[in-house]
Order: C-alpha cells, then structure tokens, then sequence
C-alpha cells in the first residue's frame, strides 16, 4: 500500500493508507459495480499495451483450428495413392 503524505493526526481522521483502487490508478475512473469479468476484459484483452500478445494469440488459435479444418476437409487428398 501506498504511504500518504503526513500530517498531524488531530487533522487527518481519515486512514494513512490509500486502498490498492486509489493508488493502482490515479488518473482513471473506475466503476465500483463493475463485474470481474468486464474488468478482465479491459485490462487484459482490450488494453492497448496488450494489444501484439492478444493479436499473435488469436494468429496462432486461428491457424490451428484452420489447420484441423483443413485436414478435416482434404485429408484424403494428402495421403498418397
């Protein structure tokens, strides 16, 4: 946890320590009714510095599932006769 600047304790009622919300992310809002799901996806899957890991993810599952569909299709085409 962060540390808050210090002050005298007849002034400060409130806690000397910010929670992880408020010192994670200073200049962005975010919602407390937010579901884990949808936090997941902006932080992981719609996050711009994620964004090369995500697109060579989804390369990488597409040309498996085309390479299965592929095989599926003309599998018989590959075997010799």
């Amino acid at each position: 946890m962060a540390r808050r600047a210090a002050t005298s304790p007849s002034t400060a009622p409130a806690p000397s320590f910010l929670s992880k919300s408020q010192s994670g992310r200073r200049g962005q809002l975010t919602d407390p009714n937010e579901s884990a799901f949808s936090r997941f996806l902006r932080e992981e899957v719609f996050a711009p510095e994620k964004l090369p890991g995500n697109i060579s993810m989804v390369t990488g599952v597409g040309l498996f599932v085309g390479g299965i569909l592929a095989v599926r299709s003309w599998g018989e085409w590959f075997i010799p006769a």
